[in-house]
């Protein structure tokens, strides 16, 4: 597996660091040329190696333990010197658990079916030839994500299905532990026949490679940042290469007046409640004037139990004493905590002017009993995840059967909602003739 070392970059002169750059710019660009070479490989690999590397790459894992702590070890006392809070740890510590997890979601993967040459919507055109679309593979997917090393499997293994390389740029704090995953894969795709190329991860703490693998269209196809709101923008402003991504989780419930009591209870509480820091976490309820004073009091009592803030409108503060007053910043916050904003709104277009304005357009639901307006929500709703009397957590791509994600999309081109194998894919046009030209 091709790596850098980061050992060019640790010099303390200007004229050290910039041959550091020079030489972090030139690896990346050997990666990504090796990456292409094994992209084309890759896009010609059958359904059995692909699985064979997989299921290889399981048993590696699970050999390795030994390595796979020892490793993570250094990260995780390099993350306590250097302060890393309790929540972080959390997110970079590699248990035995975590590990069986990474086992089980490969072998899961490989059950999963191949999108790679499905053949789609073939028809006769009337000059006699054959249309119709296949699934490809997009080609080298470049991966930035930070803290979790599990990403660096869930990510590799699905570019792997897929028939996609890969080049993986994982956080800082995890660099022994990325690494040690990294020896897996490579002896994984090895053992099914498979280029160890297909799968590359950075090894440096050079900021550099970030910068050189978002702009290396020539060898890199797509970019698929996982991180905070911050590294998100850097990447979608700085790259030269389309970038799927979401920036932020603004998502919403409607409450309409025509819900049931006790679905608009429980979802309401569920979509908030269930996690705090997932990107599909209720952050705004909104509740529909007629039915406010019925519902808003008790969701409050349950929402104060969990220990969750409550910050409302001038009507919601009116019906809610205990809840803080609303700012124009709530509304476009996405909180990631037990914090929520609830509005009271006059009906479902009010709802739904509110939703235009401040959703990230990740995932937004209506609890109604009214099918009219539900079909109405879910037309005139622009976000990538719209849903009826459902919570928003299950804006997620296992719950949907993908099997696994690579993250949620909030763009319109492409992939939508839920990156799994098919959003890995494309499709290009085929056409079946027989001598046939055109007249």
């Amino acid at each position: 597996m091709n790596s850098i070392s980061d050992g060019a970059t640790r010099t303390g002169q200007a004229d050290g660091q910039a041959d550091g750059q020079d030489s972090t710019e030139a690896t990346m660009q050997a990666m990504g040329r090796a990456a292409r070479a094994a992209a084309r490989l890759m896009a010609r690999a059958d359904t059995a190696s692909k699985n064979a590397a997989l299921k290889a790459i399981a048993a590696e894992l699970d050999a390795q333990r030994p390595q796979l702590a020892a490793a993570n070890a250094k990260d995780m006392q390099k993350g306590r010197d250097n302060g890393l809070d309790a929540a972080l740890l959390d997110r970079l510590e590699l248990t035995d658990t975590r590990i069986d997890a990474m086992i089980e979601g490969l072998n899961q993967i490989a059950e999963l079916p191949d999108p790679v040459g499905e053949v789609s919507d073939l028809k006769y055109r009337p000059s006699g030839i054959q249309v119709g679309k296949m699934r490809v593979p997009l080609g080298v997917v470049g991966i930035i994500y930070e803290s979790r090393p599990n990403v660096t499997i869930d990510a590799a293994s699905l570019c792997l299905k897929s028939g996609n390389a890969t080049i993986l740029r994982g956080g800082s704090e995890a660099l022994y532990s990325n690494g040690a995953i990294a020896a897996c894969i490579a002896a994984g795709l090895k053992r099914a026949g498979l280029p160890e190329t297909a799968v590359q991860v950075v090894d440096t703490t050079d900021r550099a490679a970030v910068g050189a693998l978002i702009s290396m269209p020539e060898y890199v196809d797509v970019i698929v940042p996982r991180g905070g709101k911050g590294l998100i923008e850097r990447i979608s402003r700085e790259a030269r290469v389309p970038v799927i991504k979401h920036l932020d989780g603004i998502c919403h419930v409607y409450l309409d007046d025509r819900a049931d009591p006790e679905k608009a209870f429980n979802i309401a509480l569920n979509a908030k409640t269930h996690r705090y820091g997932v990107c599909n976490a209720m952050e705004t309820l909104l509740v529909a004037e007629a039915v406010a004073a019925e519902f808003l009091p008790r969701l409050a009592s349950a929402y104060i139990d969990k220990g969750v803030e409550l910050r409302g409108c001038e009507k919601t503060c009116a019906i809610l004493p205990q809840a803080l007053p609303a700012t124009e910043e709530d509304w476009a916050t996405e909180y990631l905590a037990p914090v929520l904003s609830i509005r009271v709104v006059a009906e479902m277009d009010a709802a739904m002017d509110h939703i235009a304005r401040y959703s990230s357009g990740h995932t937004e639901s209506i609890v109604t009993e009214d099918y009219s307006r539900a079909r109405r929500f879910l037309a005139e709703v622009d976000s990538s995840s719209v849903m009826v009397n459902a919570s928003t957590r299950f804006a997620d791509g296992f719950e949907y059967g993908l099997g696994a994600e690579i993250g949620i999309s909030t763009d319109k081109i492409h992939a939508r909602g839920p990156v799994g194998l098919e959003g890995l894919t494309s499709q290009k046009w085929i056409v079946f003739g027989d001598g046939h030209i055109r007249q």
